[in-house]
């Protein structure tokens, strides 16, 4: 009796065994994707270059790798900006100090000058103070006497200007002050006056009133004279004439003035 054998069916690969080959496949897949596209990025590159007996060479490493490279790059491309500006802001910072710590000690210099000269001032206090009182007194006079006529002198000259034999009796004087002003006429074509003189003359012959006035127009300031009256005394004989005389600032003397104005 004969006996028959069966084969054995052909084993089947198992299901892990498949996933796994398959997954072997995809990144092989996506390997040869990159270096085609790193390929195909290196020759639009070098698209214009032609290289004769150059080795062949293929970049294999992943994108990722490339990305991270750049992104260190950049990092440290920034760290070293931050680094500049660090050193920069730090030179920036000592130039201020030096400069703060110079005017620093400029203005203590100044303030003990100061200090210094104000030392020595107060050892003339005494004499500042004699000349600013000197100064003052000196400033007084100038406006107390800036009015002010030489009448004796003035008078002599005016009597020495009358005729002979005639004898001054009678004086008024009104003036200006250094604190008011001296009032002017009302009456038109009278010039400005700073002094008034009412005088009475006695003469024992009738005067010539206009050779009088003649006369007179030779004193120092002379504006205008004006014969008021003319009275005959019959007890004694002798003609009185009372005369008013108008003078302007040309007869102040000026004693007070500084000699350089």
């Amino acid at each position: 009796m004969s006996q028959t054998t069966k084969a054995k069916p052909a084993r089947t690969p198992s299901g892990r065994s498949r996933r796994k080959g398959a997954a072997q496949v995809d990144a092989a897949d996506r390997v040869a994707a990159e270096s085609a596209e790193r390929a195909k990025r290196q020759s639009r590159g070098s698209a214009n270059e032609v290289v004769i007996g150059g080795r062949p060479s293929a970049d294999l490493l992943p994108t990722e790798v490339l990305a991270d490279r750049r992104s260190r790059r950049v990092v440290r491309r920034m760290w070293a900006g931050v680094a500049l500006v660090a050193v920069v802001v730090g030179i920036g910072t000592g130039a201020a100090t030096l400069l703060a710590g110079q005017a620093h000690d400029d203005l203590t210099d100044a303030q003990n000058q100061t200090l210094s000269l104000l030392q020595q001032q107060a050892t003339y206090k005494d004499v500042r103070d004699t000349e600013a009182g000197t100064a003052l007194r000196e400033a007084a006079q100038s406006v107390g006497g800036s009015t002010e006529i030489a009448w004796q002198p003035y008078l002599g000259s005016l009597k020495s200007s009358l005729p002979s034999g005639v004898q001054i009796t009678g004086v008024s004087i009104d003036s200006a002050s250094p604190l008011e002003a001296y009032a002017q006429a009302d009456t038109p074509l009278q010039g400005e006056r700073v002094a008034t003189l009412t005088i009475d003359a006695e003469s024992p012959t009738l005067p010539s009133v206009p050779e009088w006035l003649d006369a007179v127009k030779g004193l120092t300031g002379f504006v205008d004279a004006t014969a008021n009256s003319v009275t005959l005394d019959e007890t004694t004989g002798t003609y009185t004439v009372n005369m008013t005389i108008h003078v302007d600032d040309a007869a102040y003397d000026g004693k007070y003035q500084d000699k350089g104005e």
